[in-house]
């Protein structure tokens, strides 16, 4: 039997529930391996169900082999069938499902008591198995091929989106099934915006440039960060990227089975005040990466369990400073047994681009 099916069928006996309702896209692939737009898992202690429309029976089929396939009208919910499969107790996504399938399920459910999972899915998720670890490890790669390939591009008067078209036409022409995020592409003051997404700006020389950028290979994230300087260095620049760099080795190095996100936060984070950059680190230090490219555990005040074995994060502190530019640098990190293991290979040294 599949693992990820047994370990919610721990929960299923520990909670007494009679089956678990999975809505989430991402729980729906994680439970029964299915990528298709609409439909509900159905897991009880002994059967397995997909409920979805005509539209993605021979899908189910191909991914889903061990669920039966119980077809609705794709206007329909899954409500049709889950009144009359005799449960008492189901668990549900209460932070995924919308409004109105809630009150669907509040008003035609009968006689069936409805109890929050709590993002039970999302904790299991957060340890990886082998396979998943495999599948991002291969993303991760992919994403190294493309930093070499990208940082050759990058010159005065080419353009943030063009950097970020032709780094993303690389990756799936290389063989990523999509990309992870809209990739960040911001050079200049730009570059001080966490989340600058690529714009029409030119970049020019004494830029520094953020890629914050990643594929999906088999479903599974990857999502790495690197920032270059367009010409030589200034004396501010380079203190701010020693910074950051400093930052984001000691907090990388302390990963281990035990530490809290909120502990390795305040290792970088501490590193960053004492150079005098405090206000300008206003994100968490990182996040859970998976099947989604955020995911637990927290990097940050909200991370307060220990990491374990197969939790895969990323390490990412930053400095932003609107008159001169940002800096962040990212590396995936699988938790290991005894520490951790690095998934990102790409150099982070300051990458200086001749103009």
């Amino acid at each position: 039997m599949n693992p990820r099916i047994e370990t919610i069928r721990q929960w299923i006996s520990q909670e007494k529930v009679d089956a678990v309702l999975l809505n989430k896209p991402a729980n729906r692939a994680y439970a029964a391996g299915f990528t298709g737009s609409a439909g509900t898992v159905v897991v009880t202690p002994d059967q397995l169900y997909m409920i979805t429309d005509f539209r993605y029976k021979s899908q189910v089929q191909e991914q889903s082999p061990a669920f039966t396939y119980l077809e609705i009208d794709k206007n329909e919910t899954a409500i049709k069938y889950i009144n009359n499969l005799g449960f008492k107790r189901v668990g549900i996504e209460e932070e995924f499902i919308s409004y109105s399938l809630a009150m669907d399920y509040k008003e035609k459910i009968h006689g069936i008591e409805l109890v929050p999972m709590k993002s039970q899915l999302t904790k299991i998720r957060s340890v990886k198995d082998a396979v998943e670890v495999d599948h991002i490890r291969k993303a991760a790669a992919l994403a190294d091929e493309g930093w070499d390939m990208i940082r050759e591009k990058v010159r005065p008067g080419v353009s943030e989106k063009e950097l970020a078209l032709e780094l993303e036409f690389f990756m799936r022409k290389k063989g990523a099934d999509n990309v992870s995020f809209t990739f960040i592409v911001a050079s200049g003051n730009r570059s001080a915006l966490p989340h600058g997404i690529a714009s029409d700006k030119l970049v020019e020389a004494g830029d520094f440039v953020v890629f914050d950028y990643g594929n999906v290979i088999n479903g599974y994230c990857s999502d790495m960060t690197r920032t270059l300087v367009v010409g030589q260095a200034t004396d501010q620049q380079k203190e701010i990227y020693d910074t950051v760099l400093k930052a984001q080795i000691a907090s990388l190095e302390a990963v281990k089975p035990g530490i809290t996100g909120v502990e390795l936060d305040l290792i970088a984070r501490n590193i960053i005040t004492e150079a005098g950059y405090a206000e300008y680190f206003g994100h968490g230090l990182g996040h859970g990466v998976g099947i989604e490219i955020h995911e637990l555990p927290h990097l940050n005040h909200l991370g307060t369990e220990p990491m374990v074995p197969g939790n895969i994060i990323t390490i990412e502190p930053g400095i932003y400073l609107p008159e001169l530019g940002g800096v962040r640098i990212e590396d995936l990190v699988l938790v290991t047994e005894d520490g951790y293991e690095v998934l990102s290979h790409s150099d982070k040294a300051l990458v200086e681009i001749p103009v």
